[in-house]
């Protein structure tokens, strides 16, 4: 497409720089022509005067020397009363031109070796008179060249910014359209976060408007899918819990055997199948332009959600920070899986009545999200994050964790667990803006102070 619009329009200048520059360079040629005719006739104007005083050869040699040299100039006087002809100056034009201007009595110009000759008859009481006014090459062509060579430059300019122009159109238009290109091809390779800037032409944008409305819903329909992985892996646990504990108490029968044996067996198959679905989750974090959102009203969202389970289990909720827009380079639905994975470890995790809170603070570099709640805690953390890492420990697969985890590390951030000032745990959920390493040094000091303050 570029060089199909260089080529266009180097055709469309050039030609219109051929239909204008030709017939100017023929202006002007025939401009200089009139130019040196001209100055022929005002040189021949000058020595009519002294033709009609006097015929006396010296004084009109002097006349003729003054009007012109006498290499430019000849006189040609004819015989009249029994005086001979006279010819003053150097002679160029034949006989015959010479005849046919003083028979027919109006000027006329005449090609000689060199260059043209321009006759003037001057009717005088003695005959015809014919004045000879030579006209070099040279001078009829005299700046003739140097015209030419500025319109062929002009021209030249012309043709060279067209192109450059239209080089740069064409990559306006060129541009858009290879990366919507390269976008689908990403998008085909499984990076979901692919996205393609909407600008460029109308239709372009419109298509890259296309392309990323079709890779959002792509994102969410994993998302959804994931999202019933996460709650088929709950509601088999409970039943295979169930299997397990009512094998337990079967005997040691074989049949009892076999039966523990089926439910173990069935148990690792489980355990299985949603790590493998969890490592082969594909990146669906959106990184284009204009990715992201608002942490704070997926915040809100979320524990809409879970406050009326919190209701009936009679638990305290506070939320903070979520009065303004946050905004993350997460996609919403990867946060809002992180928070639901966060908020159901919370009901799994404590009994019913314990208050928990989630904090967002927004910072300069980063976005702290805090789940804390009141409950019993948890006596290794490190522990708790090898699960996340998906060790394989018995009953757990670190679904929730490691979902947090990976959302965190996708900006370059990171997940702490520690001790929260409800008497509970504290998960942070640390969210990098710009990517860079996230700087520790005083953050969680700084955290507990104003979590102090906001409970004040």
């Amino acid at each position: 497409m570029r060089w199909a619009l260089v080529k266009v329009c180097l055709a469309v200048t050039t030609m219109v720089v051929v239909a204008f520059a030709v017939p100017l360079g023929l202006v002007i040629k025939e401009m200089a022509r009139d130019r040196a005719f001209s100055n022929a006739e005002r040189e021949a104007a000058v020595v009519v005067p002294a033709l009609s005083i006097t015929t006396d050869r010296d004084q009109l040699e002097r006349v003729v020397a003054s009007a012109g040299s006498d290499d430019g100039m000849a006189v040609h006087i004819p015989a009249s009363d029994g005086r001979a002809a006279v010819e003053l100056g150097r002679r160029r034009a034949a006989d015959a031109d010479i005849a046919a201007v003083r028979r027919l009595g109006r000027a006329s110009t005449a090609e000689v070796p060199g260059g043209s000759a321009l006759l003037q008859p001057v009717a005088l009481s003695l005959g015809t008179v014919v004045i000879e006014v030579y006209v070099p090459e040279s001078e009829v062509s005299n700046g003739v060249g140097t015209a030419w060579a500025v319109l062929a430059a002009v021209g030249f300019a012309l043709v060279v910014g067209s192109v450059a122009v239209a080089d740069r159109l064409g990559v306006r238009m060129v541009q858009p359209a290879r990366r919507l290109v390269e976008g689908a091809h990403e998008l085909g390779e499984g990076k979901l976060g692919a996205r393609v800037p909407e600008e460029g032409p109308n239709e372009l944008r419109r298509a890259a408007v296309a392309f990323n409305s079709m890779a959002d819903q792509v994102v969410q329909l994993l998302a959804n899918e994931r999202e019933l992985a996460a709650d088929l892996s709950h509601r088999l646990r409970t039943p295979l819990t169930v299997l397990r504990l009512n094998a337990a108490s079967l005997g040691d029968s074989p049949a009892a055997e076999q039966t523990r044996t089926a439910v173990a067996q069935l148990e690792r198959e489980v355990d299985t199948i949603i790590r493998t679905a969890r490592e082969a989750k594909p990146q669906t974090t959106a990184l284009g332009p204009g990715a992201g959102c608002d942490a704070a009203e997926v915040v809100r969202e979320r524990m809409a959600f879970w406050s009326a389970l919190a209701e009936d289990e009679g638990r305290k909720v506070r939320t903070a920070g979520v009065d303004r827009p946050v905004r993350i380079p997460v996609a919403r639905a990867d946060l809002a899986a992180a928070l639901d994975a966060l908020l159901g470890n919370v009901f799994r995790h404590t009994p019913e009545g314990t208050a928990f809170a989630v904090d967002v603070h927004n910072g300069e570099d980063a976005v702290i999200v805090l789940v804390s709640d009141a409950g019993p805690g948890i006596p290794d953390p490190e522990a708790a994050m090898a699960r996340g890492h998906g060790s394989g420990a018995t009953g757990s697969t670190g679904l929730g964790l490691d979902i947090v985890r990976r959302l965190a590390e996708s900006t370059g951030g990171d997940v702490r667990v520690g001790s929260s000032v409800l008497g509970g745990t504290e998960v942070r959920l640390w969210i990098q803006l710009d990517g860079r390493a996230p700087v520790r040094r005083g953050h969680r000091g700084a955290v507990r102070r104003r979590r102090r303050a906001a409970v004040r």
